[in-house]
């Protein structure tokens, strides 16, 4: 009787997906024209023929490589540059106004030139996925740098910690949840990122499956790459709530 409240959510939330689908499966087939507004069913069927020849996953497998490669990227330079600005007022004076200047910019804006700078290839689409975790994954470190509480810091002293102690022992873990839930907020951005570029520069991927679907007018493809996309996202962002709970969860609040 215990466990029941715990698991009642689970269930709504699959009753919930069962009532949405079969919503969706009458109001279409009542109200819409296939064509134009695909059932449930129809895009179902789409996912099994491009599963069968092995193209879906070819789709997918390219642009979660493209993903995986420029947010790495991108996080191996913000987490480093949030710590720098955080840590040192210096730092922080010299970089944020060019934190904050190209941050606004949009990341898509840049493709044009990283292709005419690196050519039509992988390269392009992975620098502007870094782009733009760069400064996600930089703002939220140096928010978690100045949120390092005074005591811990004043208490390690009295302890006779050095610097290089004080950074990896006390700020770097309290640090830590801001860090995890920047590269989380960087991971959801990046899906929107690879799908514009392959849309536009690509011959492969899920953005260039919808593009290509569009211009033959295959809306089960193209509601079926959204669908891929968003289970993609959702699995993505339950992967990063448990590693924020598994690594930051004892040093600070998190979701």
């Amino acid at each position: 009787m215990a466990r029941r409240p715990a698991r009642l959510p689970r269930y709504a939330f699959a009753a919930s997906i069962v009532i949405m689908l079969v919503v969706w499966q009458l109001a279409v087939s009542a109200l819409f024209n296939p064509l134009f507004f695909p059932t449930p069913l129809l895009i179902l069927k789409k996912g099994g023929e491009l599963l069968s020849t092995g193209e879906l996953f070819g789709h997918i497998g390219q642009s979660l490589w493209r993903i995986l490669a420029g947010f790495l990227v991108g996080s191996l330079i913000g987490a480093p540059l949030g710590l720098l600005m955080g840590s040192f007022r210096v730092a922080r004076a010299i970089f944020e106004p060019y934190v904050e200047f190209f941050r606004f910019i949009p990341s898509i804006a840049w493709l044009t030139p990283a292709v005419i700078w690196f050519g039509i290839g992988e390269t392009p689409k992975v620098l502007i996925i870094a782009y733009t975790t760069v400064f996600i994954v930089a703002i939220n470190t140096v928010v978690g740098v100045a949120n390092v509480s005074a005591n811990k810091i004043w208490a390690a002293q009295c302890l006779g910690a050095t610097r290089r102690q004080l950074f990896f022992f006390v700020t770097l873990p309290a640090a830590l949840p801001f860090i995890l839930t920047g590269m989380r907020l960087a991971m959801g951005n990046s899906f929107a990122t690879v799908v514009s570029a392959e849309m536009i520069a690509a011959d492969q991927g899920i953005g260039y499956l919808i593009f290509d679907s569009r211009l033959w007018m295959a809306t089960d493809a193209i509601f079926l790459a959204i669908v891929v996309l968003g289970l993609l996202g959702f699995l993505t962002d339950h992967f990063f709530r448990l590693l924020i709970r598994r690594f930051a969860g004892q040093y600070g609040p998190i979701e």
